[in-house]
């Protein structure tokens, strides 16, 4: 049986001077609280109460124990109130890994909104393409773009992730606009191996045969990718929270936008979903909406 009930209702009874109205107070059934006591009196090995048909009385052991029993309860009662005003608060150091191009074009001005709302909480923000191990290195949370697949891991979508193919109108101009996957033969394609997933089997084919050749342009980072594309090298494959404002400016024009593209998303990913600190909490709901549905990148394109 639970010590630490016990003990509150023992100390209950002594305060309220009867079993009924220490249950009343400790919102129980008398039966359990009398309970509790009797299991109490025999796992210490003496007796508490002396119980008549019309009050309690403290025994010796009682008086001696009761003191000592109510530092305990204060005790823990004051650690339970601790943790629920920690939970209130939203402090402490958040570790968060994110990819290296997505947080350098859009997670600056939400981290800044995010502590001007929750100011006690310091960011400890480190970029990498790779996949970090969460628990093995120490982060709070994971920012991923992709299809996740399942694991012991929790996430939650954040926002979707629109992949096109383009190219610079100077590379075009040379080089002809292929309208169909077929007519890409020829074309010379500047490859993220990481996002050739969300393509067919036959434009993957494409892909690597382009890039693997001679002259091939292989890269693990969009920007690098992109900023090769706008040079007129060749054809990307890039999610618009990169090539969105050059799409819009008509630096880059979108080939093939009918093209079956499998969807990617933006998740946040972490350890667990019972007993989250509040700092990952707070930090995963603010993500949630804060680039808008479409994401304010997409409205550009």
């Amino acid at each position: 049986m639970d010590r630490f009930n016990a003990m509150r209702a023992f100390a209950a009874v002594v305060s309220e001077g009867s079993f009924t109205r220490a249950a009343e107070r400790l919102e129980t059934s008398p039966q359990l609280v009398s309970k509790y006591v009797s299991w109490l009196e025999e796992h210490l090995g003496v007796r508490l109460l002396n119980r008549s048909t019309r009050r309690l009385h403290l025994t010796e052991e009682g008086s001696r124990s009761l003191p000592r029993m109510q530092h305990l309860l204060a005790g823990v009662e004051a650690l339970e109130r601790g943790f629920v005003e920690r939970e209130d608060r939203v402090e402490g150091k958040l570790r968060i890994t994110a990819p290296v191009s997505f947080a350098a074009r859009h997670l600056a001005p939400l981290l800044c909104d995010f502590q001007q709302r929750h100011p006690a909480v310091e960011i400890d923000l480190q970029l990498n393409d790779r996949k970090t191990d969460l628990v093995e290195e120490g982060f709070d949370v994971a920012l991923r773009i992709g299809q996740l697949k399942n694991s012991s891991l929790v996430a939650r979508r954040i926002v979707p992730v629109r992949m096109v193919l383009c190219a610079a109108p100077a590379y075009l101009a040379r080089h002809g606009v292929p309208r169909s996957v077929d007519e890409l033969q020829g074309h010379r394609y500047l490859r993220y191996s990481y996002m050739e997933s969300v393509a067919s089997p036959q434009l993957r084919a494409w892909m690597r045969g382009s890039a693997d050749g001679e002259g091939g342009f292989t890269c693990n980072n969009g920007d690098v990718l992109t900023g090769a594309a706008l040079a007129g090298a060749g054809i990307a494959l890039q999610p618009t929270f990169i090539a969105g404002p050059a799409i819009a400016e008509g630096r880059l024009q979108v080939l093939l936008p009918d093209l079956a593209l499998q969807e990617l998303g933006l998740y946040a990913v972490y350890v667990h979903r019972q007993l989250l600190p509040a700092k990952v909490r707070h930090f995963v709901d603010f993500l949630q909406g804060y680039f808008g549905d479409p994401p304010y990148w997409d409205q550009l394109v």
